[in-house]
């Protein structure tokens, strides 16, 4: 069997975290049918790091040097029909199957534009009851289809995102395509990484110019400048997007960048030293416990973070 989706996950100073992604990952999708590639930016915690790709020895694993051409790099490479993003503290709890999405794809054809797997009809009220959702019959199952243009929340009307949604790989390149510039003055001396774009940095802030040109200088402006695009331009791109029911949610326990805030995290109790000095002595995240009393939202707080000790 030929692989079907591609995962991207990104991952900083956050083993023990990546571990639980990679881990229920494979957990509820079929190993055959996808290839998974781990941006990892070296910093903290490298021998931690190593044990956890040794665990996961299928994946395939980038160290990053500059976020902007590794990634560029790594997914103009992509060869599969369907691309699946991820962040390391995100962690699926249950699964859909593939054939279904890929149906889904099918029947609503260039109106559908991702398969979200972190929304369900509960999420969905306000957009139920504005008329914005349409349940289709597919393969005798129900799936919900979205039309996000008309959102009522803010996950509701957030068509891009690098947490849990499938999409098309070649509409993503499309994206891109429209976001990342093309000037051949800035790919040529202004690229991140630069001479000229080093020496701008020196007198001038580098993530200005980077934004200019539309140069991804981490996942968060790849999410962001992307998914403003799309919001902006909804006429490019498929207004719908699918769910069934909600597979995975992002456990946010501390912080690894200084660009978007966590709301859920308010103390310092679970650092990423303290959760890699766990991971050395074998802990590791429960998802038998997520997968018995599933959480509801797209985001879950300290509340849902829970850890069993495995055999090393």
């Amino acid at each position: 069997m030929g692989k079907l989706v591609s995962i991207i996950v990104f991952t900083k100073n956050r083993p023990l975290q990546l571990h639980g992604y990679l881990e229920s990952l494979h957990r509820y999708l079929p190993s055959e049918a996808i290839q998974v590639y781990i941006l990892y930016k070296p910093e903290l915690f490298s021998e931690e790091y190593e044990q956890c790709f040794r665990s996961f020895p299928a994946c395939r694993v980038i160290r990053e040097t500059n976020f902007h051409l590794d990634f560029m790099r790594l997914f103009e490479g992509i060869k599969t029909p369907y691309i699946l993003f991820g962040i390391d503290d995100l962690v699926y709890f249950d699964g859909i199957e593939l054939e279904t999405i890929q149906k889904t794809f099918d029947k609503l054809g260039d109106l559908l534009f991702g398969f979200s797997l972190r929304l369900d009809p509960q999420q969905m009220a306000e957009d139920f009851a504005a008329g914005s959702v349409r349940p289709e019959t597919i393969a005798g199952q129900t799936v919900y289809a979205l039309d996000w243009t008309k959102g009522q929340t803010s996950n509701t009307r957030y068509p891009f995102e690098l947490c849990a949604t499938i999409y098309r790989t070649q509409d993503v390149r499309r994206l891109f395509s429209r976001v990342v510039s093309h000037n051949w003055i800035a790919n040529r001396y202004f690229r991140p990484g630069s001479k000229a774009a080093c020496l701008y940095g020196c007198f001038l802030k580098i993530r200005n110019l980077y934004k200019r040109f539309g140069f991804f200088y981490n996942p968060n402006t790849l999410e962001s400048w992307c998914c403003r695009y799309v919001q902006r331009h909804p006429d490019e791109f498929g207004p719908l997007l699918a769910c069934q029911t909600i597979c995975g949610t992002a456990i946010q326990v501390n912080m690894v960048n200084t660009t978007t805030v966590n709301e859920w995290d308010d103390s310092a109790r679970l650092t990423v030293e303290m959760l890699a000095e766990k991971y050395r002595q074998g802990w590791r995240l429960d998802i038998d416990s997520l997968a018995a009393d599933k959480p509801g939202q797209t985001h879950s707080g300290p509340e849902r973070f829970k850890l069993c000790k495995k055999e090393m």
